[in-house]
């Protein structure tokens, strides 16, 4: 399943949403916004099984929401365009979906990075420790999140360890 193409097409639901003035509630966005943090955690180890559960259960759970309110809201035709476009991502082969970068002032071009949000099992001191064993640069953001950035391949290995802990 194409989680990633799947996610993004959610995301483009939602934003619509938006468009038209019509609130989606947090428990939602929380879902979305966890289904994609899993979903980098599954590419950076395929080998957790769980993981893929767990993804499916938040992008069904924002699916179902954003289709039931489209259907109270736009009808039958509405609903059908977005499950056609769901079910198209849905098949769309993982391997081949583009990966998303991001451009981030001050950083070289080389170096791969991540945004992490504390949290009660893991505090910023905790993930500055993560950062530091795994080789890895960080600076906290304005909005308190963790800019954690270096090598890709010790950042996989940076997320492996948060996924742990």
């Amino acid at each position: 399943m194409g989680y990633l193409a799947v996610w993004k097409v959610l995301e483009e639901m939602i934003l619509e949403f938006r468009k038209k003035d019509i609130k989606v509630p947090a428990e939602v966005m929380d879902n979305l916004k966890s289904a994609r943090t899993m979903i980098k955690i599954l590419k950076a180890d395929p080998s957790r099984g769980e993981t893929m559960q767990k993804i499916e259960e938040y992008l069904s759970e924002v699916e179902s929401y954003l289709i039931s309110e489209g259907q109270k809201n736009f009808g039958a035709e509405y609903v059908d365009k977005w499950l056609k476009k769901l079910d198209e991502a849905s098949m769309r082969i993982p391997d081949l979906e583009e990966e998303e970068t991001r451009f981030v002032p001050g950083l070289p071009r080389e170096q791969r990075w991540i945004r992490v949000k504390p949290s009660a099992e893991l505090p910023i001191e905790k993930l500055k420790a993560l950062a530091e064993e795994s080789n890895l640069l960080c600076e906290l953001q304005s909005d308190c999140c963790l800019l954690v950035y270096g090598d890709g391949e010790r950042l996989k290995e940076f997320v492996k360890k948060m996924a742990k802990k």
